[in-house]
């Protein structure tokens, strides 16, 4: 099997994607997947932007997909599972897994109904699968569409052994801070640069009445998605190749400056919304509306987390460009850090449908309906941009595109699912407790050698 290592030297930074930030980072929006080669396949459809998918004729056949998607990202979701109907005549249920797919998977597998395809949220999870014996390689049909249509770097992700197993088709940018402008504008504040300046900003807005930064902590993921992006831009690209490898050990000096650094905010209760006590119960979803709920009287000023926030801004009377900006993460080190991250679509069961969803998901059709709501980007290189919402979103995804092979990888998600993907296990929970204690650096770093040890030895 690929270790986490070898994955890892097909990821590099997006160096293109540091400039996709900064041309977007006045005014963003928030962050899929055509023709088989399978004579199987029935009749053809042609998708948006001119290119065809052919899909098998499935009336009758009944498919369940599982993923972690809740509330406007599983309406925006659901949306492609339908046109995927219309296409064939199956019938398709979404189940949503909760935060710890492995386990689901292992829960329904146990009980001799694993859904037909399941959505990995980290490359471990994937790996996983692939080693219980679970995940099916993906047909000649599904291989040709993924092909075309992805470049490399993107299908080696969900491969493992040189057999694809996996469809890269949702993407995420990890490196953006978005911000209510009327809470910026009454506080006098500025987007920031570097983080000094991200923390003379939230004191600023603290200073103004409005609580700074809503950090959705009952969701350990936000809390690694904070610490990668810390690391990365103070302790360098090398050093984040090493410490996703398990290379170095967590209570490396490089650990310890970047949760000391993280600790600087986490640990005043006048810059999290509700204190870290609270922020420790807050779900990620609350978070992300959290600044755009209540415009005018917001819970927070600001929210950390990807691209796929706007389908939360969505939700809410606030205007994304307007009402909602983003401004790149700030640098801690001599650059700002870019941090991708996505969700692989796996079949469990290698049936006719199932290898037909995997196909239509690579396909441009699927990658153009997912877009066009807003909050998804696609590492889909064929696509027709016009349909994300607005040029801001658009140039974010297209950025991603032209980087090609060359981007670096969410940690946790590279990470053995023990360590990098449970809820209430490894990184997940021994961020949530430095959440609660950020006092105790050297208590989080033992915490998180000791589960880093155990996941990437076993």
């Amino acid at each position: 099997m690929r270790s986490s290592l070898q994955t890892l030297q097909h990821v590099r930074v997006v160096r293109a994607a540091v400039a996709i930030v900064a041309a977007g980072a006045l005014a963003v929006t928030a962050a899929g997947c055509g023709d088989d080669g399978d004579d199987d396949n029935g009749g053809g459809n042609t998708d948006k932007s001119g290119s065809s998918v052919k899909l098998p004729k499935l009336d009758g056949e009944s498919l369940r997909v599982g993923a972690v998607w809740t509330g406007p990202e599983q309406k925006n979701f659901e949306a492609v599972l339908d046109v995927f109907e219309e296409q064939t005549g199956a019938t398709v249920e979404y189940v949503p897994t909760g935060d710890n797919v492995a386990s689901f998977v292992r829960t329904q597998v146990a009980g001799g109904k694993p859904p037909d395809v399941v959505f990995a949220p980290q490359v471990g999870v994937l790996q996983e699968f692939v080693k219980e014996g679970w995940a099916k390689p993906l047909n000649a049909a599904a291989k040709k569409e993924l092909g075309k249509n992805f470049s490399q770097g993107w299908q080696d992700l969900g491969a493992v052994d040189g057999e694809q197993y996996g469809v890269y088709c949702k993407a995420a940018n990890k490196s953006l801070v978005w911000y209510n402008t009327t809470a910026f504008e009454n506080a006098g504040a500025q987007e920031p640069e570097d983080w000094q300046g991200f923390m003379d900003t939230a004191q600023l807005v603290s200073d103004s009445g409005v609580p700074p930064v809503a950090v959705g902590g009952a969701d350990g993921w936000t809390l690694t998605d904070w610490f990668e992006n810390i690391y990365l831009s103070q302790a360098g690209p090398e050093n984040y190749d090493k410490l996703a490898a398990h290379e170095i050990p967590w209570t490396d000096k490089s650990v310890t400056d970047a949760l000391t650094t993280l600790g600087e905010l986490f640990g005043d209760d006048n810059l999290v919304a509700g204190g870290k006590q609270k922020a420790t119960k807050m779900a990620f979803p609350d978070s992300a509306i959290a600044p755009f709920a209540d415009l005018e009287n917001p819970k927070a000023a600001m929210v950390f987390e990807a691209d796929f926030v706007g389908a939360f801004v969505n939700e809410t009377d606030a205007k994304v460009g307007e009402d909602a900006k983003i401004f790149p993460f700030p640098a801690v080190g001599p650059d700002k850090p870019v941090v991708t991250g996505g969700d692989a679509a796996v079949s469990l069961t290698g049936s006719k449908g199932a290898q037909a969803l995997l196909t239509f998901l690579s396909s441009t059709e699927a990658a153009e309906t997912w877009a066009e709501p807003g909050g998804f980007i696609s590492p889909n290189k064929n696509m027709d941009a016009a349909a994300y919402p607005n040029d801001v979103q658009r140039e974010i995804a297209q950025a991603l595109v032209d980087a090609g092979d060359d981007f670096r990888f969410d940690m946790s998600d590279q990470a053995p699912a023990d360590f990098g993907g449970t809820a209430g296990k490894g990184e997940w929970k021994a961020l949530q407790d430095f959440l609660a204690d950020p006092k105790d650096v050297e208590g989080a770093q033992q915490a998180l050698e000791k589960a880093a040890a155990a996941a990437y030895k076993s």
